[in-house]
């Protein structure tokens, strides 16, 4: 028996508000509590709007606005891994894709082909709208975390370093963005909100 079409998509739409209930590391910018990966997902569609002046040539915002929306779908089943957990990166790729293949696969072959193909653009980075879209998905958390006077990076001993691997991406998907994110963590730095680098050097 052939399913409906619009049963499947319903499914995935009901599927989909589990991603309210996976929470992040980061606080609101108020500090009331963590914000959860839905909202993450809406806060980057916005920016991809307010920044769109920002998009380096080549990049198509309406194809990174609809990138943003879907790129943590499959925390629902792999759940939010922290950027800065080393251990839980490990499995981090396989954890997603399988998600990806359920998750997807709810939808009509179609579209959720077309989803899919929006999800590995953007884990592969290499179209300059996957890295413009990247780059904001840095971004946002930074600002978070510079409004809650160091928020996530305070409660997990976050250094300078370790912020400036992770933010890398800027450079190249927003290179206009790039000078206002060194200089937001240069305030950080000295504000006390980020921990600097251990001078201690491991003897082997």
């Amino acid at each position: 028996m052939q399913i409906n079409p619009l049963t499947q998509q319903i499914q995935f739409i009901i599927e989909i508000d589990r991603l309210k209930q996976v929470m992040r590391q980061t606080l609101l910018m108020d500090g009331s509590r963590r914000e959860n990966s839905a909202e993450h997902s809406w806060h980057l569609a916005v920016m991809a709007i307010a920044l769109a002046d920002y998009a380096p040539e080549g990049v198509d915002i309406f194809h990174a606005i609809k990138m943003l929306l879907i790129h943590d779908l499959v925390e629902i089943d792999a759940g939010d891994t922290f950027c800065y957990d080393v251990q839980g990166n490990d499995s981090k790729a396989e954890r997603e894709a399988q998600a990806a293949l359920r998750l997807f696969g709810l939808l009509p072959t179609d579209q959720g082909s077309e989803l899919r193909l929006l999800w590995d653009e953007f884990e592969a980075g290499e179209t300059p709208t996957a890295k413009f879209a990247a780059a904001l998905d840095r971004i946002q958390p930074l600002l978070h975390n510079q409004q809650t006077q160091g928020g996530t990076w305070r409660i997990h001993g976050i250094r300078r370093d370790q912020v400036m691997k992770r933010v890398a991406p800027v450079e190249t998907g927003a290179p206009e963005l790039w000078p206002f994110v060194l200089q937001l963590i240069d305030d950080c730095a000295i504000a006390g909100y980020l921990k600097e680098a251990s001078t201690l050097k491991i003897q082997g």
